[in-house]
């Protein structure tokens, strides 16, 4: 045989229960009370957190929630300050208002990351093919280059020598270097179509 639904009504009782007094007696930690309270506000409770989730399985585990607070809180209960049923409808509001907000700050936290993580990856993407294709044009620019100007090139701009060190490399007259590199780079300049 099967267990009944959560939050269904059952045929245990056709009487409702003074309320009031039944969450006295929850409030004293009586289970037998709390078990009349829960056959008489489970399904309410039920009914007002599906209309806001709208999800049941979800629903189902909002409507426990209320329940277990209904039994933690009963001592806090003012029965000048509304009926038990105002209060428990109070609370499953809340409950299942607190859930929906929750559910969908994750699902803007999962968007954004997403977001996040796909711009990223195409940024590296593109970044990655750019810097490739400009050092296979510098790469071509610097074979038009005559040898000397190339090696002058390469020794200043990668290996970060200075003119002097780079004229001492070569073992050529510092003015030559530089009219080498001057030379060399705008050959390079002009190869790569900067314009200035």
């Amino acid at each position: 045989m099967s267990e009944p639904l959560p939050f269904r009504r059952t045929a245990r009782s056709t009487v409702a229960p003074d309320l009031p007094a039944v969450m006295e007696q929850v409030a004293l930690g009586d289970k037998n009370a709390f078990s009349a309270l829960y056959d008489a506000l489970a399904p309410m409770v039920f009914g007002i957190v599906l209309r806001i989730v709208r999800d049941p399985a979800q629903s189902e585990e909002v409507a426990q929630e209320v329940m277990i607070d209904l039994w933690r809180q009963a001592a806090r209960y003012r029965s000048d300050a509304g009926s038990v049923s105002a209060w428990a409808a109070t609370i499953a509001h809340r409950r299942a208002v607190d859930r929906v907000r929750s559910a969908q700050a994750a699902t803007d936290r999962e968007h954004a990351q997403a977001a996040r993580d796909h711009h990223t990856a195409y940024d590296d993407v593109a970044e990655q093919v750019e810097t490739r294709l400009e050092s296979e044009q510098v790469r071509r620019c610097l074979r038009g280059l005559t040898e000397l100007q190339r090696q002058a090139v390469t020794l200043a701009y990668y290996q970060g020598l200075t003119y002097r060190e780079v004229a001492e490399t070569l073992r050529a007259p510092l003015p030559t270097i530089k009219t080498r590199m001057r030379d060399g780079l705008i050959r390079l300049r002009d190869c790569m179509g900067v314009t200035t």
